[in-house]
């Protein structure tokens, strides 16, 4: 076991978790990030919608947030995966209020911070993996502008696809792609009729080339992009193995926050994509600045 007991422990260094410990080191204070480089948005070649970092290549922003914070010298961090953490019994006589475990390491923290993002679940359709975050994407307001008013397909996943059909039309001459997933009702027909949305009923054999879509009946429809709605899981399982509350959306589970971003367990906080129902970087950036000051604030005047 480290001898070395940290005020707070995060575990995931992508956008949140950095931004956390920023404002925890400009308040003097001791921080370990423990991050295994898995950035949820690792596939997509420019980050959209973040003021002053607009267009900008998504790991050239969380590069510069690490030398930022690596710049404090009460913050440390480890490259690897955190494989579980738990609360301690004995703080008083442990030193510390937390254990977390990596590899054979053991280390202790008076509070604790999730940052350790999610997992998108990919639909099972031969070539699109291998083009998520390049031309098919989850975000209308993170891509769509780049499309340039060209043709937009909807992949459907479910009926909460007919959100992503509403909304593109903003964007591009949208087709929603039903695949099989739902058929809509007279009210969803009505409303995609309002929106110009074009719907295609054949099913998707592959996607090809740039965004293009092979579909079974052997057509070939080209895309300047496509969008799919993937559902999600978190990409650890600290927060079950703590047992935290968590707060079920529409596409996966999040841990359920109070508003300064403490969890169900007291002295754990957490924050980014895995405590928002919400996910952006600029929205990930600014959860976690808001858990930063929630832990100060809990360091300063808190009892757990």
């Amino acid at each position: 076991m480290s001898d070395d007991i940290h005020d707070v422990i995060i575990i995931g260094g992508s956008y949140a978790g950095q931004s956390a410990a920023l404002q925890l080191a400009r308040a003097r204070r001791k921080v370990l990030i423990i991050d295994e480089g898995r950035r949820r948005n690792r596939f997509a070649r420019r980050s959209h919608g973040f003021l002053t970092q607009d267009g900008v290549d998504p790991a050239a922003i969380a590069a510069a947030a690490c030398a930022q914070v690596m710049a404090y010298p009460t913050v440390q961090w480890i490259s690897a995966r955190a494989d579980s953490a738990r609360r301690m019994e004995s703080p008083s006589s442990a030193g510390g209020n937390f254990e977390v475990a990596v590899g054979e390491e053991q280390h202790t923290s008076r509070r604790l911070l999730l940052a350790t993002g999610v997992k998108d679940i990919l639909p099972d359709i031969p070539g699109l993996e291998q083009r998520w975050g390049k031309s098919v994407f989850h975000c209308p307001y993170c891509h769509g502008y780049e499309l340039n008013q060209g043709r937009i397909g909807v992949i459907a996943g479910s009926v909460l696809s007919m959100h992503h059909a509403l909304m593109l039309p903003d964007w591009g001459p949208t087709t929603l792609l039903l695949n099989g997933a739902f058929e809509p009702d007279a009210d969803q027909s009505a409303a995609l009729a309002a929106r110009g949305v074009t719907v295609e009923r054949s099913t998707i054999a592959a996607i090809t080339g740039h965004a293009d879509v092979e579909l079974s009946d052997g057509r070939l429809l080209d895309f300047a992009g496509l969008f799919a709605l993937a559902p999600f899981e978190l990409a650890s399982p600290i927060a079950q193995q703590l047992g935290l509350e968590m707060e079920q959306g529409p596409v996966g589970a999040v841990i359920r926050t109070d508003p300064m971003k403490e969890t169900s367990m007291p002295g754990v906080f957490a924050c980014g994509d895995a405590a928002r129902l919400m996910a952006s970087v600029a929205l990930a950036v600014g959860d976690g600045n808001l858990a930063g000051a929630g832990l100060h604030r809990s360091l300063m005047f808190g009892t757990i």
